[in-house]
């Protein structure tokens, strides 16, 4: 009995620290943003387009327009990809050729995310530089890179929400005479949807917070922008990218931009919560 009560403890004050953790994470970065949130003005830090830390400026709008622009766009991109590839792993895919593509897609999410970034550096903005004649940087090659990495996210989870269906709705279906493709369409999807849509959502979050990849291909400019093939630049890479020489109210501007990030992070956490929740309902 004590064993079993000290393990419980253990397990207790574990869950207890990553609790904590995050508690932590979140007081710092909001008491790192306290004072660019005072001094420079809610306007100026969350409304505003012009990031001049030299003149005083600190608006965000710019980057938060590329960070949403980009995640959407690699969703756009990506989910449907994950979608179709979990589909056919999961019904069509001779058992052979499944497990390869398994495996390929599994190897796809242990690469760097640097490396997928020079992967888009070096060969897909020059690409889309000749195919649009612009220079290559902007939303829509970020967008092509973040598809690339949140497939695997997309592609693992819709696979298990489709396995873990009874199989006696796909044979209701059959039997019934629905063709194989019916019976996905009209079947398993409206039955897999509320596991796909977390699967779509966490892919989002992966997508949202990517840094190195994302930095190496959008342009790095201060611009707002909806153009696909102009350079803007995203939260996590304007961080990146000044985190380093930033000093006073520009340093807490940062951590804004962290906080902004974390919060959106939460609302899709919350968003899983609820989807899951109705499911199991």
């Amino acid at each position: 009995m004590a064993r079993e009560r000290y393990i419980k403890l253990l397990l207790v004050a574990c869950a207890s620290l990553s609790f904590l953790a995050i508690l932590l994470i979140f007081i710092f970065i909001f008491k790192e943003s306290m004072p660019a949130i005072t001094k420079a003005g809610f306007g100026n830090l969350f409304l505003s387009t012009q990031w001049n830390p030299d003149q005083g400026h600190y608006g965000m709008l710019a980057f938060l327009n590329g960070t949403i622009l980009t995640t959407l766009g690699g969703l756009i991109i990506g989910a449907p990809l994950g979608i179709g590839t979990a589909i056919f792993l999961d019904q069509m895919a001779p058992k052979k050729m499944g497990t390869l593509i398994r495996r390929g897609v599994e190897l796809l999410a242990g690469i760097p995310s640097v490396v997928i970034g020079w992967f888009g550096l070096t060969i897909l903005v020059p690409f889309v530089a000749r195919l649009t004649n612009s220079s290559g940087y902007g939303i829509a090659a970020a967008s092509i890179v973040l598809a690339v990495m949140v497939l695997p996210t997309i592609t693992a989870l819709t696979t298990e929400t489709l396995r873990s269906l009874p199989p006696e709705l796909r044979e209701a279906s059959l039997a019934m005479g629905a063709t194989r493709w019916q019976s996905i369409r009209s079947v398993l999807l409206p039955a897999a949807r509320e596991g796909i849509l977390v699967a779509v959502i966490l892919g989002m979050g992966r997508a949202m917070g990517e840094t190195m990849a994302v930095q190496m291909v959008i342009g790095n400019s201060r611009q707002l922008t909806f153009s696909l093939t102009k350079g803007t630049g995203t939260l996590t890479s304007r961080m990146v990218t000044d985190m380093g020489e930033a000093t006073g109210v520009f340093r807490s501007a940062l951590f804004a931009q962290a906080l902004v990030l974390l919060v959106l992070a939460m609302l899709l956490i919350i968003v899983i919560r609820v989807v899951t929740r109705k499911r199991k309902a």
